[in-house]
Protein backbone atom coordinates (compact mmCIF):
# COMPACT_ATOMS: atom_id res chain seq x y z
CA UNK A 1 0.00 0.00 0.00
CA UNK A 2 2.75 2.31 0.06
CA UNK A 3 1.97 4.14 3.04
CA UNK A 4 -1.47 4.71 1.91
CA UNK A 5 -3.21 4.48 5.04
CA UNK A 6 -6.74 5.28 5.85
CA UNK A 7 -5.77 8.75 7.50
CA UNK A 8 -2.96 9.37 4.69
CA UNK A 9 -5.89 8.94 1.81
CA UNK A 10 -8.33 11.02 3.80
CA UNK A 11 -6.19 13.89 4.16
CA UNK A 12 -5.39 13.57 0.69
CA UNK A 13 -8.84 13.58 0.02
CA UNK A 14 -10.21 16.11 2.04
CA UNK A 15 -12.70 13.84 4.15
CA UNK A 16 -12.42 16.53 7.51
CA UNK A 17 -15.15 13.69 9.33
CA UNK A 18 -13.00 10.44 8.29
CA UNK A 19 -10.03 12.52 9.42
CA UNK A 20 -11.41 13.31 12.85
CA UNK A 21 -13.08 9.95 13.37
CA UNK A 22 -9.25 7.97 12.94
CA UNK A 23 -7.57 10.73 14.92
CA UNK A 24 -9.67 9.52 17.95
CA UNK A 25 -8.22 6.71 18.10
CA UNK A 26 -4.93 5.84 19.66
CA UNK A 27 -3.42 4.10 17.57
CA UNK A 28 -3.05 5.94 14.23
CA UNK A 29 0.31 7.36 13.45
CA UNK A 30 -0.40 10.51 11.94
CA UNK A 31 3.57 11.17 10.88
CA UNK A 32 2.97 8.18 8.55
CA UNK A 33 4.56 8.86 5.40
CA UNK A 34 3.33 7.41 1.82
CA UNK A 35 6.34 5.88 0.11
CA UNK A 36 7.04 9.41 -1.81
CA UNK A 37 7.64 10.57 2.00
CA UNK A 38 4.14 12.65 2.23
CA UNK A 39 2.56 12.35 5.59
CA UNK A 40 -0.63 13.67 5.74
CA UNK A 41 -0.36 17.07 7.20
CA UNK A 42 1.91 17.65 3.70
CA UNK A 43 -1.47 16.08 1.38
CA UNK A 44 -3.83 18.31 3.29
CA UNK A 45 -1.40 21.25 3.36
CA UNK A 46 -1.13 20.96 -0.23
CA UNK A 47 -4.83 20.70 -1.59
CA UNK A 48 -5.65 23.40 0.95
CA UNK A 49 -7.80 21.20 3.38
CA UNK A 50 -7.68 23.73 6.43
CA UNK A 51 -9.73 21.89 8.73
CA UNK A 52 -7.82 18.75 8.32
CA UNK A 53 -4.54 20.70 8.85
CA UNK A 54 -6.15 22.77 11.97
CA UNK A 55 -6.73 19.15 13.44
CA UNK A 56 -3.50 17.52 12.53
CA UNK A 57 -1.60 20.98 14.14
CA UNK A 58 -3.83 20.54 17.22
CA UNK A 59 -2.13 17.46 18.39
CA UNK A 60 1.17 17.42 19.82
CA UNK A 61 2.73 14.54 17.62
CA UNK A 62 2.42 15.96 14.48
CA UNK A 63 5.41 17.40 12.95
CA UNK A 64 4.86 20.59 10.73
CA UNK A 65 8.28 20.45 8.84
CA UNK A 66 8.49 16.21 7.70
CA UNK A 67 9.05 16.96 4.58
CA UNK A 68 8.64 14.92 1.43
CA UNK A 69 11.49 12.83 -0.21
CA UNK A 70 12.03 16.28 -1.93
CA UNK A 71 12.87 18.15 1.00
CA UNK A 72 9.17 19.87 0.92
CA UNK A 73 7.70 20.68 3.75
CA UNK A 74 3.70 21.33 4.36
CA UNK A 75 4.70 25.31 4.74
CA UNK A 76 6.53 25.16 1.05
CA UNK A 77 3.77 22.87 -0.79
CA UNK A 78 0.92 25.45 0.64
CA UNK A 79 3.17 28.21 -1.18
CA UNK A 80 3.47 26.33 -3.84
CA UNK A 81 -0.28 25.92 -4.17
CA UNK A 82 -0.80 29.42 -3.38
CA UNK A 83 -3.03 27.96 0.18
CA UNK A 84 -3.14 31.27 1.99
CA UNK A 85 -5.39 29.72 5.10
CA UNK A 86 -3.24 26.48 5.53
CA UNK A 87 0.23 29.08 4.96
CA UNK A 88 -1.58 31.50 7.85
CA UNK A 89 -2.12 28.75 10.04
CA UNK A 90 1.55 27.11 9.04
CA UNK A 91 3.43 30.43 9.58
CA UNK A 92 1.65 31.33 12.75
CA UNK A 93 3.99 28.31 14.82
CA UNK A 94 7.20 29.24 15.59
CA UNK A 95 8.52 25.47 14.85
CA UNK A 96 7.72 26.25 11.46
CA UNK A 97 11.11 27.71 9.04
CA UNK A 98 9.29 30.14 5.90
CA UNK A 99 13.31 29.40 4.63
CA UNK A 100 13.48 25.59 4.36
CA UNK A 101 15.01 24.56 1.26
CA UNK A 102 13.57 21.66 -0.78
CA UNK A 103 16.02 19.70 -1.96
CA UNK A 104 16.87 21.73 -5.35
CA UNK A 105 16.77 24.74 -2.88
CA UNK A 106 13.93 26.42 -3.04
CA UNK A 107 12.06 28.04 -0.50
CA UNK A 108 8.11 28.80 -0.28
CA UNK A 109 9.08 32.39 -0.65
CA UNK A 110 11.11 31.38 -4.13
CA UNK A 111 7.76 29.12 -5.49
CA UNK A 112 5.24 31.51 -4.42
CA UNK A 113 7.03 34.17 -6.01
CA UNK A 114 7.56 32.39 -9.34
CA UNK A 115 3.85 31.16 -9.46
CA UNK A 116 2.55 34.71 -8.83
CA UNK A 117 0.76 33.73 -5.93
CA UNK A 118 0.07 37.06 -4.69
CA UNK A 119 -1.51 36.42 -0.99
CA UNK A 120 0.87 34.00 -0.46
CA UNK A 121 3.73 36.20 -1.22
CA UNK A 122 2.24 38.73 1.33
CA UNK A 123 1.75 36.00 3.52
CA UNK A 124 5.09 34.87 4.05
CA UNK A 125 6.59 38.69 4.23
CA UNK A 126 4.64 38.87 7.45
CA UNK A 127 7.37 36.69 9.19
CA UNK A 128 9.89 38.55 10.79
CA UNK A 129 12.75 35.51 10.24
CA UNK A 130 11.78 35.31 6.65
CA UNK A 131 15.20 36.33 4.48
CA UNK A 132 13.92 37.62 1.60
CA UNK A 133 17.22 37.59 -0.35
CA UNK A 134 17.68 33.95 -0.05
CA UNK A 135 18.12 32.49 -3.26
CA UNK A 136 17.53 29.20 -4.45
CA UNK A 137 19.91 26.87 -6.02
CA UNK A 138 20.24 28.44 -9.19
CA UNK A 139 20.90 31.77 -7.31
CA UNK A 140 17.89 32.86 -8.14
CA UNK A 141 16.58 35.06 -5.27
CA UNK A 142 12.59 35.66 -5.28
CA UNK A 143 12.77 38.75 -6.68
CA UNK A 144 14.55 37.36 -9.58
CA UNK A 145 11.63 34.21 -10.02
CA UNK A 146 8.90 36.62 -10.03
CA UNK A 147 10.65 38.67 -13.04
CA UNK A 148 11.94 35.75 -14.74
CA UNK A 149 7.67 34.25 -15.06
CA UNK A 150 6.47 38.20 -15.44
CA UNK A 151 4.64 38.26 -12.37
CA UNK A 152 4.46 42.40 -11.97
CA UNK A 153 2.06 42.22 -8.87
CA UNK A 154 4.36 39.76 -6.83
CA UNK A 155 7.34 41.89 -7.81
CA UNK A 156 5.90 45.47 -6.64
CA UNK A 157 5.04 43.79 -3.74
CA UNK A 158 8.64 42.38 -3.44
CA UNK A 159 10.11 45.43 -4.00
CA UNK A 160 8.25 47.26 -1.55
CA UNK A 161 9.88 45.53 1.29
CA UNK A 162 12.80 47.18 2.95
CA UNK A 163 16.03 44.96 2.28
CA UNK A 164 15.21 43.60 -0.96
CA UNK A 165 17.95 43.13 -3.24
CA UNK A 166 17.43 43.89 -6.73
CA UNK A 167 20.65 44.53 -7.89
CA UNK A 168 21.73 40.90 -7.46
Amino acid sequence: MDGETPLWISAQNGHEGVVKALLKRGDVCPNRQHKDGRAPLLCAAANGYEGIVKMLLARGDVDPEKPNNSGRTPTWDAAWNGQEGVLKMLLERDDVDPNRQDTHGETPLCVASARGHEGAVKILLGRNDLNINKPNGDGQTPLHCAAAQGHKGVVRILLGRDGVNSIA
